[in-house]
């Protein structure tokens, strides 16, 4: 019997966690056949491969939820779904796969058998539409994908696919006796795209032009699609953004650095020992394997398979990666978001004093360096989240970009507006968030996390929307009246290095190179 889950909800991240909410669970509903044609006459019901779904429509739009495409059995690949009789309501979503409490951006969940899809589709007749799958974010371990409305996006003119997919310990726990797991994310995420080819042409999307988008985690997750020869033809266009997928480690991890972290997990849950170590795990209660995996790791796909023959960062440099036009982007103030959560989480900003050990503490024997390069200014968490901004997103997604660009047409973005929602409910913080992570997203979905946009703030994201479903469409973001946005080069050596800076006035190149002091941190590597 499966036990209740027993931790208590407090702040992580820097932000307060959600508590245990309630889970949402697509079931199959029958129908008779004159309740069908009077749906299909309606515009809300589909059919794809395992039956007939029946979603929603309003505002020119339809939506369903909750739509399996594969089953999950614990640390086995993902399966083909069944199929269903009658016509399966769609108008949930589906099951939150499991993840322990933690961050606003998931929910407690012990469901392991939780792989859906969420569709939402412009209305009407309006030919093949480019495809955005979106892989929601969250380390690899927190999330589900309604959590992201995507109506705006969809009414750029684009169909908008999103997913839930097992995170954490149901997907990267690595043993040698669990021979799929270790990066069942990806597995899950891979027969998602498979899904998308065989069902999204009965949605109205083109099943000849899709384009994976992910920010953060999920953005390395993009990544490592380019990097899997499994994911060739699953996509043709792909977006990471705050994701610096060419640092060692950042997307990908060996077998032996899995397995390693993995050993303390299963000498903790007594199975280390067991005859059959694979057997124990299965058996092991889900708010176990949850607990003693805990809640701060990041884990990755492990490298050296069939699947990933090759670190992510290693394909991306070498070239050996699907040769797919990519968008690839950082925002301005990464850092301050961290900062600031840390600020709530204590009660009071940043101390002067404590801005040196920090950086002393990070950087090591290049703090005298760092220091001297960023000196210390009226708000200490400012100053340091200037510098972790820099050396951690800005010059290692620039090198992301200029590695890709040598072998696939590549545009790179800077998110750089300084007016944005903060969090809902949250007290003021002691400095701007700014462009801080994720801040990008709430411009582009409907994000309950962040406060509601103002009429200026809209109006970008519906610049922002229009120029992530031209690249959808064609591979460049170019046009609806901007400026140009020319591709990176990094033939041409920084005259090619463009980065489009995206705020409520005109957009133009920024200067991307000394306002993040590139040249510093990339000799700082050496």
């Amino acid at each position: 019997m499966r036990k209740k889950m027993r931790w208590a909800t407090g702040t992580a991240g820097g932000a307060v966690a959600v508590g245990a909410a309630a889970l949402l669970a697509s079931q199959a509903v029958p129908a008779s056949t004159a309740d069908s044609v009077a749906a299909v006459k309606a515009g809300v019901t589909v059919r794809t491969d395992k039956g007939v779904v029946r979603g929603t429509a309003a505002d020119g739009l339809r939506t369903f939820q909750g739509i399996p495409y594969a089953t999950a059995a614990r640390f086995a690949a993902p399966r083909p779904a069944p199929a269903w009789k009658g016509v399966r309501d769609a108008t949930e979503p589906g099951k939150v796969c499991a993840q322990p409490p933690g961050y606003p951006i998931g929910k407690p969940s012990t469901d392991e058998d939780c792989l859906s899809v969420n569709v939402t589709a412009p209305a009407g007749e309006r030919g093949r539409l480019p495809v955005i799958v979106w892989i929601h974010g969250g380390s690899m371990m927190f999330g589900m994908g309604d959590l992201y409305g995507p109506n705006r996006l969809a009414a750029g003119g684009a169909v908008v696919v999103s997913m839930n997919y097992r995170l954490g310990v149901t997907s990267f726990l690595t043993h040698p006796s669990l021979k799929e797991s270790g990066s069942l994310a990806l597995d899950d995420q891979r027969a998602a795209l498979r899904w998308v080819r065989q069902n999204i042409g009965a949605f109205g999307g083109d099943p000849r032009n899709v384009t994976i988008m992910g920010q953060s985690g999920s953005g390395f997750s993009v990544c490592g699609h380019l990097a899997s020869p499994a994911s060739a033809g699953l996509f043709q266009r792909a977006i990471a953004q705050s994701a610096p997928c060419s640092t060692p480690g950042n997307a990908s991890r060996t077998r032996a650095e899995a397995i390693a972290d993995s050993e303390t997990v299963i000498r903790e849950l007594g199975c280390d020992t067991a005859a059959d170590v694979a057997s124990c795990l299965r058996r092991t209660d889900i708010d176990d394997l949850l607990e003693k995996y805990g809640s701060t790791r990041e884990p990755r796909p492990v490298s050296g398979t069939p699947a990933l023959p090759l670190p992510v960062d290693e394909a991306l440099r070498t070239g050996r990666f699907n040769r797919v036009p990519v968008l690839v982007g950082v925002n301005h103030d990464e850092e301050n978001g961290m900062i600031l959560g840390q600020e709530l989480a204590t009660g009071k900003p940043m101390a002067a004093e404590a801005y040196e050990p920090a950086v002393r503490e990070q950087f090591r024997a290049k703090a005298d360096a760092v220091l001297k390069r960023y000196p210390l200014g009226p708000s200490a968490g400012r100053t340091l989240a200037k510098v972790r901004t820099d050396a951690t997103w800005s010059a290692p997604v620039l090198d992301t970009a200029r590695a890709l660009s040598r072998w696939t047409p590549t545009r790179m973005y800077e998110f750089a507006e300084q007016d944005t929602p903060w969090y809902t409910g949250s007290p003021k913080p002691s400095f701007p968030a700014a462009s801080q992570h994720m801040a990008e997203l709430t411009y582009m979905f409907d994000l309950s996390l962040f406060e509601k946009l103002t009429d200026e703030q809209a109006a970008l994201g519906d610049r922002m929307i229009g120029a992530w479903v031209r690249f959808a469409a064609t591979g460049d973001p170019s046009g609806g009246g901007e400026a140009a946005w020319p591709r990176l080069s990094d033939r041409r050596g920084q005259a090619g290095w463009h980065v489009q800076s995206l705020t409520r006035g005109a957009w133009k190149r920024a200067d991307f190179v000394n306002e993040h002091s590139y040249r510093f941190w990339s000799a700082a590597k050496h």
